[in-house]
Formats: structure tokens, C-alpha cells, sequence
């Protein structure tokens, strides 16, 4: 897989509010990892939208990654052009900052927010731009990656379009993996 999109749940729906929260980080090592092994495995790009939460995160990771290794290259890839201007002054310069960061940035309307339209074409776009998805995701917790979750396994019907799913689960054990990794090696007493 060369073309990596990642998606999941809004930062409010995973109770994230600020950088120094404890749960961030425990995401971070989570988003890390994952793409690491991905860029192991010959993964090229990494393509996203704006979204607070998984989206940014997940590109700011990347980035990262691409500092260390040379790869992967970043696209932030937005519905329409008007995207987050109803957003607070300090989440709209996150994004600010974060576009001018990444490799390639555009948006996939030519126009301001007009409909749902404009979500589904983006959507489309994705999944026909990609050769995979990574969904920070858990059907039995519903938010809006639910719909991103619903039109991949629906084009997963006649195509083959791998989708890597990060439930609650996953999270929690990473939590547990972050937690041992963070404490003082014994052994060396």
C-alpha cells in the first residue's frame, strides 16, 4: 500500500481537549506505530483531511515520521474551500499551520460548503485517490467516522480496498503498551 487514507473520530468525541492531555499521547505512540509499519511496508503517502482530531493528529505524526525517515510524503486533502473558517481563531491557525506543513494541500470542491454533496464527492475522492484506509474507529461507539466506516465497507463490496479498523480496544492496549514503555526499567538496579 503506497496511498494511506486516515480518518477517525473528532478530538471532542475522544475527550481530547488540549495538547498536554495524557490521552493524546497514548494516540500519538498508537498513530506512530501504526504508520511506521506502514512506511516499512513501502507506504508512500499519507493522505488525510483537516479534521481536529485523528486527521491532524495523524498528519502531524506523519510528518514527524517523515522528519526521521525521509517518507512519507503528506497530503491534507479538504472537502471545499471554506473548511474550518467556522472554527475558533485557534483551531483555525492549527490548520493554518498544519496546511502549510504538509507536502500537497487542496481541496477537493472548487467552492465554499453548499451541501452534503460536497462530503460524499470527498469521500469518493478519497477512497479512489488511496489504495487503503486506516479508521481510528469503533462501531460500537458511533460518531461521525461512522460514515466514513459505512462507505468504505461499502466500496469494499466490489473492490478490494484494505481498511485497518483501531477500535477502543486497540486503544486501550496501546494505552497499556504507552504506560509500560514510560516507566523506569527495574532491571537495571
Amino acid at each position: 500500500m503506497e496511498r494511506v487514507w486516515i480518518t477517525g473520530y473528532r478530538s471532542y468525541e475522544l475527550g481530547v481537549y488540549g495538547t498536554q492531555d495524557p490521552k493524546l499521547q497514548v494516540i500519538q505512540y498508537l498513530l506512530d506505530k501504526t504508520l511506521r509499519r506502514y512506511v516499512d511496508d513501502g507506504l508512500r503517502w499519507v493522505i488525510s483531511g483537516g479534521q481536529l482530531g485523528i486527521e491532524q493528529w495523524a498528519l502531524s505524526s506523519a510528518l514527524a515520521i517523515k522528519a526521521d525517515l525521509g517518507v512519507p510524503k503528506t497530503a491534507m486533502m479538504l472537502p471545499f474551500t471554506d473548511f474550518g473558517q467556522k472554527w475558533n481563531e485557534d483551531n483555525q491557525g492549527r490548520l493554518a499551520a498544519l496546511k502549510g506543513q504538509v507536502d500537497f494541500s487542496a481541496s477537493v470542491s472548487a467552492s465554499a460548503y453548499q451541501s452534503w454533496r460536497q462530503l460524499r464527492a470527498y469521500q469518493t475522492f478519497m477512497l479512489t485517490h488511496t489504495d487503503g484506509a486506516i479508521l481510528v474507529y469503533d462501531p460500537e461507539q458511533e460518531g461521525k467516522p461512522k460514515y466514513d466506516y459505512d462507505i468504505i465497507t461499502k466500496y469494499q463490496e466490489t473492490t478490494t480496498y484494505p481498511m485497518e479498523l483501531i477500535d477502543f480496544y486497540t486503544l486501550q492496549d496501546a494505552a497499556n503498551e504507552y504506560e509500560e514503555s514510560q516507566r523506569p526499567d527495574t532491571w537495571d538496579e
